[in-house]
């Protein structure tokens, strides 16, 4: 057997929490090798994170507020390689440009990610894979989560215990359910998001830093119960989310009470939601895992993960641990997904799978943009 080629690639994200451009630098050839070799995480202006989420929900690319937020995007990735490669004089063969969700809707055949991958590979003079989710969604399946494929990947070199979960916790919270050639992948429900909008909408800050306002306050269960028997949850995977599926307005017609909580109780309703959310996941899993691993910036709200750890013990579902204890670097990880998900769309391999996106069949994607060049 032929040794597979060996690519350095850098994988960009930019998360639903919009807390700005995650740029991570990978050797690997897309398949079981990959080495994380650098990464630089680049925050958000104020202004700047207010005229991108002025974009969430729009359906139409061409329009005004769409395209502005389109040009912050694309300006600010190719800031945060220019500011990588400068630190690390790497020259990388590939960019995988995930861009920025603005409307997911996949059972109506829409998922929009904006950034402009074209003026990227131009401005860079570097080959780059952006559109990763389009052809999924054209071909029947959710579009999300690509990261499945990634997880596995790192988790076999890992060599440790199965089943295991890798959670990861952005705006959306979905979980990769691995155990041997078993892949099992979908959305548990909100992440970050609803704790930050409800933090911004009534503290003016934009999130709950390491949970300290919910942990001030009293959890809402009669709330949370409502809501968790939403449809959503009753759902069989493989199944995906937008960020603003659920948001702070919708909330509130089916939990009338909602704006007459303190801002403290609502950071602790929102908090056990999310943690509750993850926890029903479990159901859906054939074995009970040995562990959890979470990555992304939810795992930094201390409160949260603490919560979650009780919660996943009581519930007999395997001991919640940081990615960070296996070595990995748990902001870095979706964006290192990016650039081995690049690699396999130049070599027409599968970015996403039936039991992860409920696609029919294992499905490639991604939009190939040569440097110098308009998109092929």
């Amino acid at each position: 057997m032929t040794e597979s080629k060996v690519y350095t690639a850098i994988g960009l994200m930019s998360g639903t929490s919009l807390d700005g451009v995650d740029c991570a630098l990978v050797e690997t050839d897309g398949r079981d090798h990959v080495k994380p070799l650098a990464f630089l995480g680049v925050p958000y202006a104020d202004a700047e994170r207010g005229a991108i989420r002025a974009a969430f929900g729009q359906k139409d690319r061409g329009a005004d507020i769409v395209r502005a937020a389109e040009a912050i995007v694309t300006d600010r990735h190719i800031a945060a390689v220019r500011e990588l490669l400068a630190r690390t004089g790497a020259k990388p063969d590939l960019i995988g440009f995930h861009g920025q969700t603005v409307y997911h809707a996949p059972k109506d055949g829409i998922t929009i990610q904006i950034g402009d991958g074209a003026r990227m590979a131009q401005e860079l003079g570097i080959d780059v894979v952006d559109d990763f989710r389009s052809n999924d969604v054209r071909q029947g399946g959710e579009g999300a989560p690509l990261a499945p494929l990634y997880h596995a990947a790192r988790i076999k070199s890992a060599k440790i215990a199965q089943p295991a979960v890798i959670l990861n916790i952005g705006g959306v919270a979905n979980v990769t359910y691995i155990d041997g050639e078993s892949v099992i992948a979908f959305d548990t429900g909100p992440g970050n998001a609803l704790m930050d909008d409800w933090t911004k909408r009534r503290t003016g800050r934009p999130y709950d830093e390491g949970g300290n306002l919910a942990l001030s306050g009293a959890m809402r269960d009669d709330l949370v119960q409502t809501w968790l028997a939403h449809d959503y949850f009753k759902r069989t995977p493989p199944k995906s989310m937008d960020r603003d599926q659920w948001d702070i307005a919708g909330l509130g017609r089916l939990g009338s009470q909602l704006e007459t909580l303190t801002a403290e109780d609502g950071a602790a309703t929102f908090l056990q939601f999310t943690a509750e959310a993850i926890v029903k996941s479990g159901v859906f899993m054939p074995q009970v895992p040995k562990a959890w691993y979470a990555c992304g910036g939810g795992r930094h709200n201390t409160a949260l993960m603490a919560y979650l750890k009780k919660r996943l013990n009581e519930a007999g579902m395997g001991e919640l641990k940081s990615v960070d204890v296996l070595g990995w670097d748990g902001d870095a990880t979706e964006a290192e997904c990016f650039a081995y998900l690049a690699v396999r769309s130049l070599q027409g391999m599968p970015v996403s799978l039936p039991a992860t996106t409920g696609v029919p069949e294992p499905a490639t994607g991604g939009v190939l943009h040569k440097a110098g060049r308009l998109s092929c």
